[in-house]
């Protein structure tokens, strides 16, 4: 069985996420979206909330191949542990290349037996990430365009706060 882990933080997970995932679903016989602990960044949604709002996800599109779990190590670590083949992560622009090319090489290092594998992104996503869900939500914006419906109403109520900030004219 070929199996690839799909790591990230996904707070929250993203149409541009779910493109990925759902084409690596294609290539790989299992693939575990693998929500990662990162200890710089303050996420707005728990470890346990992201795995809630994936699994909600992958059940709606019918990705009877995709598990979803958590981890707080090394990537290398738990890709050997799994006895997974590859590493999938998708790419937006060429500046997020350097990064993911340097914790490829990383890994490599680390676990020579798995692959990371580059996908990169769909056009309509190349814009999309994580942070501006949270910020366009913040202000109340509508972010129907950017996560899947099944999860939007959970992620609205959290994000959305009341602008205090409003100047009277």
């Amino acid at each position: 069985m070929r199996i690839a882990v799909c790591p990230g933080s996904f707070d929250p997970v993203t149409f541009g996420h779910t493109d990925i995932i759902r084409r690596a679903s294609k290539l790989f016989d299992k693939v575990i979206v693998l929500v990662s602990v990162n200890a710089a960044k303050s996420p707005a949604f728990t470890t346990v909330e992201r795995v809630q709002l994936i699994h909600k996800v992958v059940n709606d599109l019918k990705l009877d191949n995709v598990v979803v779990d958590i981890w707080d190590g090394l990537l290398a670590d738990y890709v050997k542990q799994v006895n997974a083949c590859a590493i999938i992560k998708g790419l937006r622009a060429v500046s997020d290349f350097e990064y993911e090319f340097q914790m490829a090489l990383a890994n490599k290092i680390l676990y020579d037996e798995a692959e990371t594998v580059f996908l990169t992104t769909s056009g309509e996503n190349m814009y999309l990430s994580s942070s501006v869900v949270k910020q366009i939500a913040s202000f109340g914006g509508d972010i129907s365009h950017f996560v899947p419906e099944c999860i939007l109403k959970d992620i609205t109520e959290r994000l959305v706060r009341t602008n205090t900030n409003k100047t009277e004219v």
